[in-house]
This record gives structure tokens, C-alpha cells and sequence, in this order.
């Protein structure tokens, strides 16, 4: 089907539902103390004096659509006298006086914006299907996640009071397949003076004889960072309910010349060849984001060794540091202590100043303790993102049932904080991710979904060689569209590629350009998911191809936030990178879509891009795909199939019942 005009202006007039229900048991309402201009009462009052007016004159009745069905209701003057008053949305700061990132979302529309009237069908349909969360409340970084006997550990950062940052403690789940989680009690509480102010991040350590340790730090009762010790009480059950703190704790404190706030986050430790754990601990000196090194025979007593791992000068803060090996040879993950011929190291680190996590591939010199990057041009937090949407704190750790290294992140909300607290909840976990090096490119890492996330599968849906002309919109029947694995492949007519190969360089760059409403010959060009009949909200995921300064052709892969939801209060960035697509390669994309998450994945995992889309009318069985070309120039073709997704049914495990046997 051609569209003459596939794309509606991101400025056009979207007609918005007229009727909102309120949250059945009215918690957390706006704060009734705050008063309100007198001129907005007289105005409201006066409005509503109006329509009862009208209506009792008239009888006049309107016309409703339903966001989700395309339903026509009709809504009485009476309905309307029943919705909730607009609130303006002033964003608090949360967790940067405490000594840590920014854990509120401050995008969405300034200082202060007007929250959209989200009733209860909508947000409830925001929360996901098959990525973790906890049942209700706060949730950040990944901890020391760990596979120990027969099940995958995860613990996280947790706010068991509300759905703000605060409170910190850890949460605790397993499962057998990285996929069905089991919700165990808290782990660790903030309970001790050395952690009194929050049980912050941390990474475990698996020892020879497959004793568990845990290493995290601790805000203490004034605030200082430090790093503490703790372990399995009963290190045979395999369910590592219990956790005792070590009773000499703090085992290390911020040393000379570096603040009180800025130590934090442990990794997990590696074995040198001499015979001594070795972990790094993220910090800063001025604005050079810096790896601080330290050595330790028992956990207990640590050695600071001279200088630092590496450093990067403008990079700010590193929180949530890790460092682990990658083959050169083999595309299974390397143990955290492997070292030698044909294995390099990745360092990475989350930046505190602008929330993205950066990694670069070098060399690991174990007797200085020093380690170098391949490209210094494309350092830690000046080159290469793991992701390039919402995706932080991240940490690996490798999994010795099935020899592969496994990637956690967190996916924070791009929403108000108002619509956070009226659901009961904030943040995700991204789907766990297998890391490897690319051997194609040898730059850079290929991020791609564990492969357990394919037995939530059902039925499938096939498209070949679907032609998509200049200009036009196709439709993919495949029935609901709100929990999808897609997997995509694009072909660009191959003389229009060679008459952009003879145009002039062109610039371009995601962020800034004007998402997938900005036309050029060779894009953009992909899928558009969450998206509504007519498009009036819609996520497209594309590539844009272009002719770089060098002369060669540059493949950018985009995702537009911009027409993603109707609502005023969200985030509607346009995220992206250039991706490297080498010869013979066809352009590819796996997509999974779980309500208001989007984890795009390009050219097997060499770029990926996580967005949070929060649409009021391309939700349930109003939530459609389509395949697009907005392309000048180039016909596409592209063969898709696409997947039906199944719950992960996450649930809570209750220790007085049997325990889990799968």
C-alpha cells in the first residue's frame, strides 16, 4: 500500500481522548498544599460553568474514540465534570546530593511541564511481559549477578518503599533460563552504619573452590563511600537466601586525594598470576574519569597498587566500572581471570555526567596494572556506546554453565516521575545480552539477546521480498503487535546506491536530525512498531544511508522517539549511531517489543539502541507494524518473520512452599 503522505508532521494536531479515570484508590494524588494560580481557578471554574451550561441547554453529548479499540462512545457533559485537573510536573533531583547519578528523568519537557492525564488502561499496560522487574517500586542498577548451582542469581538496586530512587537496598531473584524469574527476599538491607545511607552496587566473585563473595559499597551515616564485604550464610543452599556482612566492614575507604562521594562500585575480582585478587573501583580526579587498582589475598586486607588501571581526562565520574576479557579466536565468553595469547581486554564505565555507558577494546598489562587501549580516538566515554538509547549501570559476568559472558542493564523510564508513582513502579532490566568480539571488525563488540528469550516464542508470521517503493507505508498483518521478536532484512536497489556513491558528502548525524520525517535518497528506511492505524503515535526503528567525508557510503541506525505517544510528559528523543556494514552484508535488525520497551539490535549486535515509549493509543489490540521508505530515491526490499512473544511470568517465591525445582 502506498501512503501519499506516509509520515504526518511531528506538528500536526492530534485529536486527544476527552475522558481519563482516575487511579482506584487515589494514591498519591498532587499535593493538594500546592496552591494554584488564582487566574487558572477562575478559568477552570468558568469552563466548567460553561459546558454544564451548554449541556443543560442543549443536551449536547460527545464523541469519544477509544485509544485501544477504535470503539465510538458517547460521554455525557457529567463524565467530563469528573476528570482530573491538569498538573504541572516540576522534576526533582534524586540521588546526586547523595553522591551518585541522576536517577530522575529531567528530558521529557523542561523545568516544568504539564502532566498528560494517564488513566489506568494506559499505565497498566506499560508494564512488560518478559523483561524483569519487581512487583512494585524503585528499581536500578544490576548487582552481582552469578550462576551457583543450577540457578542465575540477580540482584539489583531497590527501593522497597516506593517507586522513587531512595532507601537503596538489594533485591534478589533466580531462575533457571535468564528468562522465568523467582522473586526471593532482600538480600542485603541497609542496616549497618557503614551502609546506612544505602547499599549501593557491587559485583560477586566466585572463588577455586566455588565459595561465593559479594563486594559492594556502602553510603555510610555521613555519607562517605566505602566498600564492604559479605557472603552466603549457608553457602549449600543454591538459592543464597541468606547474606551475612562481614563484621570488620568497611574493608576499604576513600584514599588520599580523592572525595568522600566519588569511590564507588567494585568489580568483580580477577586472579593475577601471582596469586592475588585484583578489583578496580570507579572514581575521579578533577573531571578525568579514573579505574583505581587494588590487590587482595582474602577479601579482607587490600593493597592499593600505584597509579590507576586507566583514566580518560573530561570523561567525569566512573560509576559501575567493569573489566573483563574477550577471545580473539573464539566467540564463547573468557573467565573474568583469563589472560595471554589471543585474548584483549574490555574496560568499561558509566558515566555519571551524561548516563551512557562507554567501553573500549586494549591491551591488559598485568604487571603494571595498566591497561591501553587499541584506539585511543575511541577511548572509554569518548567512542563507543554499548547502547545507544536508554542503557546504564551496566554489568557482565560470565556464566560457566554455558561458557558465555552475559550483559546486564538497566532501563530507567523516560516518563514523568508523577506517572512513576501513580503506577506503583520505575525501570526495567534489559534483556540479558551475550558479548563477544567481533572478529568481522575487530573494533568493537557484538551485543545479541540470550538465546533462552527464544522459548517464549509462539506463533510466527513470514514476509519475503516485500517491495517497499519511495515514499510508501506497508501494513504487516500479523495481529496484536505489543510483544514481538522481529527479525528483519533490508536490500536498497543497487543503482540508487551507486548514484549516491557519485552525490556530494552529506552530514548527518541521528540525534540531531529530523528522525525518520527527514527525507533523504537512501533513507530512512524500516520498521515502524507500537504505531496505531493511523499513525497518529508510532516508533520507527531505520537506517539512514549516506556519502560520508571519505567518499564511501555510512550506515546510520536510528530509532525516533519524537511521534512515539501522543502524551506531553515523555521522553521523545531520536537515538542512534553509525554502524559498520561490511562487504556483502545485508542491513539486519532484530527487534523485541514488550509494551512500553524497544531493544533494537543492528547487524547481529554491532549497534543497539534501547528505547521506553509510553503510547496512549497504539496499546493492546490497537498496537500495529508496518514496514516504511521515506527514502527520495531507492526502492527497498525487505523479508521479515515476526513473532508472537509469550509471558516470563515472573512471580514471587514463597519459602514456605515447596522450593522450585525449575
Amino acid at each position: 500500500m502506498v501512503d501519499s503522505q506516509p509520515f504526518l508532521s511531528p506538528s500536526r494536531d492530534v485529536l486527544l481522548p476527552t475522558s481519563y479515570g482516575s487511579l482506584h484508590d487515589g494514591a498519591d494524588k498532587p499535593d493538594r498544599r500546592r496552591r494554584r494560580p488564582i487566574k487558572g481557578l477562575v478559568a477552570v471554574a468558568s469552563g466548567l460553568l460553561m459546558v454544564a451550561l451548554m449541556a443543560a441547554i442543549f443536551g449536547t453529548k460527545i464523541r469519544h474514540e477509544d485509544p485501544t479499540n477504535g470503539n465510538v462512545s458517547t460521554l455525557s457533559s457529567s463524565t467530563l465534570r469528573e476528570q482530573p485537573a491538569a498538573v504541572t510536573v516540576k522534576p526533582l533531583s534524586r540521588g546526586v546530593s547523595a553522591g551518585v547519578s541522576e536517577k530522575t528523568n529531567r528530558l521529557f519537557g523542561g523545568e516544568n511541564s504539564a502532566a498528560f492525564p494517564w488513566n489506568n488502561s494506559m499505565l497498566s499496560w506499560q508494564r512488560t511481559a518478559f523483561h524483569f522487574q519487581p512487583e512494585k517500586n524503585w528499581m536500578n542498577d544490576p548487582n552481582g549477578p552469578l550462576f551457583y548451582k543450577g540457578w542465575y542469581h540477580f540482584f539489583y538496586q531497590y527501593n522497597p518503599n516506593g517507586a522513587v530512587w531512595g532507601n537503596i537496598v538489594w533485591g534478589h531473584a533466580v531462575s533457571k533460563d535468564l528468562i522465568h524469574w523467582l522473586h526471593l527476599p532482600l538480600a542485603m538491607v541497609a542496616d549497618q552504619w557503614y551502609d546506612q545511607n544505602g547499599v549501593w552496587s557491587g559485583s560477586a566473585t566466585i572463588l577455586p573452590d566455588n565459595r561465593v563473595v559479594m563486594l559492594y559499597t556502602g553510603s555510610t551515616n555521613e555519607s562517605v563511600q566505602v566498600q564492604n564485604l559479605a557472603y552466603p550464610v549457608d553457602p549449600s543452599d543454591p538459592l543464597l537466601i541468606k547474606w551475612e556482612k562481614y563484621s570488620g566492614n568497611p574493608v576499604l575507604v576513600p584514599p588520599p586525594g580523592i572525595n568522600k562521594k566519588d569511590f564507588r562500585d567494585p568489580t568483580t575480582a580477577w586472579l593475577t598470576s601471582e596469586g592475588k585478587w585484583r578489583i578496580i573501583i570507579g572514581s575521579k580526579i578533577n573531571k578525568t574519569g579514573i579505574s583505581l587498582v587494588y590487590d587482595t589475598l582474602d577479601f579482607k586486607t587490600y593493597e592499593r597498587l600505584d597509579g590507576i588501571l586507566h583514566g580518560v581526562p573530561g570523561t567525569g565520574m566512573w560509576e559501575c566500572a567493569d573489566f573483563y576479557p574477550v577471545s580473539e579466536v573464539s566467540n564463547e565468553g573468557m573467565e573474568t581471570s583469563a589472560n595471554g595469547l589471543g585474548v584483549r581486554h574490555v574496560v568499561k564505565a558509566s558515566l555519571d555526567d551524561d548516563r551512557h555507558d562507554y567501553y573500549a577494546i586494549g591491551t591488559y598489562d598485568e604487571k603494571n596494572s595498566k591497561w591501553y587501549p587499541d584506539n585511543p580516538k575511541i577511548d572509554v566515554g569518548i567512542g563507543i556506546r554499548y547502547d545507544y538509547g536508554i542503557f546504564y549501570a551496566s554489568k557482565s559476568f560470565y556464566d560457566q554453565n554455558k561458557r558465555r559472558r552475559i550483559l546486564w542493564g538497566w532501563i530507567s523510564e523516560s516518563d514523568s516521575e508523577l506517572a512513576d508513582v501513580r503506577k506503583g513502579w520505575a525501570s526495567l532490566q534489559g534483556i540479558p545480552r551475550t558479548i563477544s568480539l567481533d572478529k568481522k571488525t575487530g573494533t568493537n563488540l557484538l551485543q545479541w539477546p540470550v538465546e533462552e528469550v527464544e522459548s517464549l516464542r509462539l506463533t510466527s508470521s513470514e514476509f519475503n521480498d516485500v517491495q517497499v517503493t519511495p515514499g510508501s507505508v506497508v501494513p504487516l498483518d500479523i495481529g496484536t503487535a505489543t510483544q514481538l521478536d522481529i527479525v528483519a532484512e533490508f536490500e536498497m536497489d543497487k543503482k540508487a546506491l551507486e548514484e549516491t556513491a557519485k552525490a556530494n558528502y552529506t552530514e548527518f548525524s541521528c540525534s540531531i536530525s529530523g528522525g525518520a520525517w527527514q527525507r533523504g535518497a537512501l533513507g530512512p528506511f524500516g520498521l515502524l512498531v507500537l504505531a496505531d492505524d493511523i499513525r497518529s503515535e508510532q516508533t520507527p526503528v531505520y537506517f539512514y544511508i549516506v556519502k560520508g567525508s571519505d567518499g564511501n557510503l555510512k550506515t546510520f541506525f536510528c530509532t525516533d522517539q519524537s511521534r512515539s505517544s501522543v502524551a506531553s510528559d515523555v521522553n521523545k528523543q531520536i537515538y542512534g549511531s553509525f554502524v559498520s556494514v561490511l562487504e556483502g552484508e545485508k542491513l539486519s535488525v532484530r527487534i523485541l517489543v514488550d509494551h512500553s520497551i524497544v531493544e533494537s539490535f543492528a547487524q547481529g549486535g554491532r549497534a543497539c539502541i534501547t528505547s521506553r515509549v509510553y503510547p496512549t493509543r497504539a496499546i493492546y489490540g490497537a498496537a500495529r507494524i508496518f514496514v516504511f521508505n521515506n527514502a527520495t530515491e531507492a526502492t527497498v526490499t525487505t523479508s521479515l518473520k515476526i513473532w508472537q512473544m509469550n509471558s516470563a511470568f515472573i512471580r514471587p517465591f514463597h519459602p514456605e512452599k515447596k522450593r522450585p525445582s525449575n
